[in-house]
């Protein structure tokens, strides 16, 4: 069933279209201006029906904030020619006033038809469409990111990007204000954990001559400076109290007070952040303000790690590897079998930041144009523990595991319970140290995962699992 808006400043029209609406069956809401419409979320309907003439901006207004198709309703027939000449392949069409209940029920069946055919032909023209420049991904989760990319760009709502270091959250940031209606105004990029607390209030919302030691002039703060626009907050859990609060006022009164100042200035603003933290466990401890959680956190966006997008690593890193060597004025590089299997089996704890830092060194360092494993400079001990510990939760309990390394190790281990199938490697590794660590040194811990000590000392170090002290 669709759901459709009436933007309709005249009752009797309002009320005529509604009944309509309810005979034909379709679910409908109204407002009664454009600016109202631009207050709700224009993605929530099928279909948009504005009368040309309204208070404050005509109904056409509409089309430049929304992808939705748009019915304009007018008595003025002689715009007809105009309006159509004017749509240039968008979904707009025209609806005279008066109106038979026929003409309005088989206009919104022309106007959705017509919308879903342009949209088959998008999706068949454009199958792995990428809507944030730089990021590849054809997994469940990124699909699903793009989608929402899309979906939430065309509104006005606050955004939280999650995802850990190097994810890419500035691009998704970007590629939210690239498809926004404020794309022609400023997009603000600040880290709040690169400015010191004792300035970012300043940084953000200005200050007035002599507010305090060294305020030499007046200054115009980064939130007014991205009036109109986009203000992209990265970072936003190292954000002081005291700056959350001034930052709260701004999404709740759209205003802004510079420090030392007296008057209020009015501001309208996009707020995107972002943040690798866990800002509800912020919350819970004191360090993130709850109210201020809950208003930017109206469209959250997760960005998943590179680890968990198996199939995406490579096609990921053979797109980085031909724009690095393109930017440098290489001939076409390739990855030689080592580097692949290395680049697949890799954790990549810094994501696609380190993914693109190893490549573009080995792009440096290379002498031809195959790539060798050495030069992305991946820690091969972690890869071989990974390929390790995979092959150790395939088999089975008191089975003897052959090691194929350069010492050619026989494992024999008896394990209580079977591991799980789908227990992960870290897991595993974190499983097997904790159980044994008791009975066995750092020696033998570590020839028994087929791994160095300082191997082992690295991986204890990231798993947060401490050596234990020998009593007496």
């Amino acid at each position: 069933m669709a759901h459709i808006l009436i933007v309709e400043s005249n009752q009797s029209i309002l009320e005529n279209l509604t009944q309509i609406l309810e005979q034909a069956g379709y679910q409908s809401q109204s407002c009664g201006s454009v600016e109202d419409a631009l207050n709700l979320n224009l993605t929530d309907f099928d279909l948009i029906i504005s009368n040309l003439r309204l208070p404050g901006k005509p109904g056409t207004e509409l089309f430049s904030h929304t992808s939705q198709p748009l019915l304009i309703s007018t008595s003025y027939a002689s715009l007809r020619s105009a309006l159509e000449s004017s749509k240039d392949g968008a979904m707009m069409n025209y609806l005279a006033i008066p109106f038979e209940s026929e003409e309005v029920t088989n206009a919104i069946k022309n106007t959705l038809s017509a919308r879903g055919k342009q949209g088959k032909k998008q999706a068949k023209s454009n199958p792995n469409e990428e809507p944030v420049h730089g990021m590849v991904g054809s997994c469940a989760a990124m699909k699903e990111l793009f989608r929402r990319i899309r979906k939430v760009a065309l509104t006005h709502a606050s955004v939280l990007i999650q995802g850990e270091s190097g994810t890419g959250k500035e691009l998704v940031a970007r590629a939210l204000h690239e498809a926004s209606s404020r794309k022609d105004s400023n997009l603000i990029s600040i880290n709040c954990a690169a400015i010191p607390e004792n300035l970012i209030e300043s940084e953000l919302f200005g200050h007035e001559k002599g507010a305090f030691t060294g305020a030499t002039s007046t200054r115009t703060g980064l939130v007014e400076a991205a009036n109109n626009g986009t203000l992209f907050l990265d970072e936003i859990g190292e954000l002081p109290l005291e700056a959350q609060a001034r930052l709260l006022r701004v999404l709740q009164e759209h205003e802004i007070r510079k420090v030392g100042s007296v008057q209020s200035t009015k501001v309208d603003v996009r707020l995107i952040a972002a943040t690798h933290r866990d800002l509800q466990q912020f919350v819970n401890e004191g360090r993130f303000r709850e109210d201020l959680f809950y208003r930017i956190n109206v469209m959250p966006l997760q960005i998943p790690p590179l680890r968990e997008r198996n199939k995406d690593i490579l096609e990921l890193a053979d797109k980085k590897l031909d724009l690095i060597s393109k930017r440098i004025g290489n001939d076409p590089m390739y990855f030689s079998a080592d580097a692949i299997q290395a680049i697949t089996m890799y954790h990549w704890p810094g994501n696609v930041r380190e993914l693109e830092n190893a490549i573009e060194r080995a792009v440096i360092l290379s002498e031809t144009p195959e790539i060798p494993v050495d030069l992305l400079g991946i820690d091969v001990e972690l890869v071989k523990i990974d390929t390790l510990n995979k092959e150790l939760i395939r088999k089975s309990k008191n089975t003897v595991i052959q090691l194929r390394d350069e010492n050619a190790v026989d494992i024999a281990e008896d394990i209580d319970d079977d591991p799980p199938e789908d227990l992960s490697l870290e897991d595993y590794f974190q499983r097997f140290v904790l159980e044994h660590q008791d009975q066995m040194n750092e020696t033998q811990l570590a020839k028994k995962l087929g791994i160095s000590r300082k191997c082992l000392w690295e991986r204890r170090q990231r798993f947060g699992i401490p050596r234990q002290k020998k009593s007496g």
